[in-house]
């Protein structure tokens, strides 16, 4: 062997052993810790999907998020088909901690703790199962599922009442316009046809959460960061323009034909038009996407 095969041959990584630090996988404790955690879960899982399938107005915005993150895992995990598979076993520093607090809710039932506990625990699996090259690969999007979980009311009931004004202010000022007197009271529109009250659920807030989850989703895969910055500001505004058009639209129907067309199919389906006009403009902000799968082949065997 020559003394340049000899440098070549130093210079090649290794990639038929795992990362240092890691050690090569079990593949049935692998398995019997993914079954493990499968089953510690699952009434999370099942109350999670409740949340997202309740309405419209409730983090409809999961059943999105959560096929769009198990593709960019796939994509990412592509690019690093090349290397073996490791198991690093600090994956439990997370892990565990994710069970005390899955433990700690079944104390107080919440719900919402393990479900948190739950993402926590998806980089330690990741790590576990995949080892580290990969778990790093897939952290972002992982950590992207945090945007699925529902926001307790306490924690966001001021951004509400913000949002409910502007939306009554912002339709005030535009209907006039159309011909339909208005006069604001607090957060109800009176019109000669009746009174609309944006209550909580018309504030636009479950738009404004999905639109700044898909943001970020955009943002991840955009191709430079003058389109990141661009998709991630403009994400507020559009949801908040979004509501406010969705308000005069139930306010003119009213108008034309009386305040029990509210009792009907319109207004949820008028939450979804919030979502139909806001998120092709995210995607469209959001320019051209960056390739996320690049195959990369292990490199040659060297020459003897």
């Amino acid at each position: 062997m020559s003394t340049t095969t000899a440098m070549r041959e130093a210079a090649a990584p290794d990639v038929t052993t795992p990362s240092a630090g890691e050690r090569p996988p079990s593949p049935l404790a692998l398995w019997l810790v993914l079954a493990a955690m499968i089953a510690v879960f699952a009434p999370t899982l099942v109350w999670l999907w409740g949340r997202w399938t309740l309405s419209v107005w409730h983090n409809a915005h999961g059943l999105l998020l959560v096929p769009v993150v198990a593709y960019f895992v796939r994509e990412e995990l592509l690019t690093l088909r090349h290397l073996p598979r490791g198991s690093n076993p600090w994956g439990f520093a997370l892990l565990l901690p994710a069970l005390a607090l899955h433990a700690l809710d079944a104390g107080m039932h919440t719900e919402l703790l393990s479900a948190g506990a739950l993402v926590l625990a998806l980089p330690g699996l990741a790590l576990l199962m995949l080892g580290t090259a990969r778990a790093k690969a897939i952290l972002v999007p992982l950590l992207f599922l945090a945007l699925a979980l529902p926001i307790p009311l306490s924690f966001t009931e001021r951004i509400h009442l913000v949002l409910r004004h502007v939306a009554t202010n912002g339709t005030a000022a535009i209907v006039p316009w159309l011909g339909i007197p208005v006069f604001v009271e607090g957060t109800t529109l009176n019109t000669a046809h009746g009174a609309l009250e944006v209550a909580d659920a018309c504030s636009g807030f479950s738009t404004l959460y999905a639109a700044v989850a898909v943001a970020m989703l955009t943002a991840y895969q955009a191709a430079s960061p003058a389109r990141r910055a661009l998709v991630l500001l403009g994400a507020a505004p559009i949801a908040i323009a979004s509501n406010i058009l969705r308000v005069i639209l139930l306010v003119t129907l009213v108008a034309w034909r009386g305040g029990d067309i509210l009792d009907t199919f319109v207004h949820p389906l008028s939450g979804i038009m919030t979502f139909a006009l806001s998120l092709p403009i995210i995607f469209w902000l959001g320019g051209e996407q960056r390739p996320l799968a690049v195959s990369v082949p292990p490199p040659p065997a060297p020459a003897r």
